[in-house]
C-alpha cells in the first residue's frame, strides 16, 4: 500500500483491541500502534461495556486521530475478551488480524517484522513473539533485520500456552473463533484449535511486546488463578470431545495442569507471606 507523503506505509493488517475499564491505559496502547514504523491500515477498538469512561477515551482519540481510521464499537453488556475481539474480527476488513489488550504495548517495529515473516511464509497461519514485562517506561530494545524463529506444534501446546494475546497476528481467512462467554483461557483454546487444523505456530524470538503487570499474580484476570486454571480445565475438555486430545492425552494435560496451578499458587502465597528480607 502506498502512504501519504511522510508518513509510514500502511500495511494490510487490521488491528483489533479490546478495552474493558481501560480509561487509564488505553491511551498508551494506542499511542504504541500510531508509532509503529508500518501502519496498519485500520484500528477496531471495542468497549466491552465499561462502567467507567473508555468511551469518552475512545471517542476522543477518534476525533484527535483520523489516521489510520479508527473503527468503534460499544458492546450493550459484557462478554469478555473472547466476544470483545470476535466483534472487531467480524468487522475487519484486512488481510492480517493483530491483537493488542488495552493495557498493553507495542516495540515501534513489531507490525513491520511480524508482517513482512508472514508474507514470506504464506503456508503459516498463526505467528507470535516473545513479550516482556515492563516498568511504568516503555522499553524500546534494538529488533535486528533477520527476525530469530522456531515453531510450536501441537504437542508444544499440550505443555502451555506458548502465544500471549498481544504478540498475536494471524489471518483473517480462518474460520475458527474465541469460544463465545469463554472468559478464562480463551486465547489458548483458540491457538490450539488453529495449531490443529493449520499445522504449527511460529514464534519471534523477539521482545515485541511489552505487559505492564505479570501474568500471574496481578490485577485483572490473571490475578484469579483459581478461575484461570478451571478455564485452562475447561479447555482440555472441549479439545477431548472435539477429538483434538485424546483419552490418554487428556489425562497427562490434565494432571501438568494441576502441578501448574500447585507451583503458581503456592508461589504466589509465599510471595505474599514472607516479607522481604533487608539488607
Amino acid at each position: 500500500m502506498t502512504a501519504p507523503a511522510n508518513q509510514p506505509p500502511r500495511l494490510p493488517i487490521s488491528v483489533i483491541v479490546p478495552a474493558y475499564n481501560a480509561a487509564a491505559t488505553l491511551s498508551r496502547a494506542l499511542d504504541s500502534i500510531y508509532a509503529q514504523t508500518c501502519l496498519p491500515t485500520e484500528i477496531i477498538l471495542v468497549d466491552d461495556a465499561s462502567p467507567d469512561n473508555t468511551w469518552d477515551v475512545i471517542q476522543a482519540f477518534c476525533i484527535r486521530n483520523g489516521d489510520p481510521p479508527i473503527k468503534s464499537l460499544r458492546l450493550n453488556r459484557n462478554g469478555g475478551p473472547a466476544a470483545a475481539r470476535n466483534a472487531g474480527w467480524e468487522i475487519a476488513s484486512q488481510d492480517f488480524l493483530a491483537f493488542l489488550d488495552a493495557d498493553d504495548a507495542w516495540h515501534p517495529r513489531k507490525l513491520e517484522l511480524q508482517y513482512r515473516w508472514l508474507v514470506e511464509h504464506s503456508e503459516v497461519m498463526l505467528c507470535g513473539h516473545r513479550c516482556i514485562v515492563a516498568a511504568n517506561e516503555l522499553p524500546v530494545p534494538e529488533a535486528p533485520d533477520v527476525v530469530p524463529v522456531r515453531f510450536y506444534g501441537l504437542s508444544s501446546f499440550f505443555v502451555g500456552n506458548r502465544l500471549s494475546t498481544p504478540s498475536v497476528m494471524l489471518r483473517r481467512q480462518l474460520k475458527e473463533r474465541f469460544t463465545p462467554g469463554k472468559r478464562y483461557s480463551e486465547d489458548y483454546l483458540l491457538w490450539v484449535q488453529i495449531v490443529a487444523h493449520h499445522g504449527p505456530a511460529a514464534f519471534i524470538d523477539l521482545p515485541l511486546a511489552f505487559l505492564f503487570k505479570p501474568r500471574y499474580g496481578a490485577a485483572g484476570l490473571s490475578a484469579d488463578l483459581w478461575r484461570m486454571y478451571r478455564g485452562e480445565l475447561d479447555s482440555y475438555a472441549r479439545l477431548r470431545r472435539s477429538g483434538i486430545l485424546g483419552p490418554l492425552q487428556w489425562l497427562a494435560v490434565v494432571a501438568w495442569s494441576w502441578a501448574k496451578f500447585a507451583l503458581r499458587a503456592g508461589g504466589h502465597l509465599f510471595s505474599k507471606t514472607v516479607a522481604p528480607v533487608a539488607e
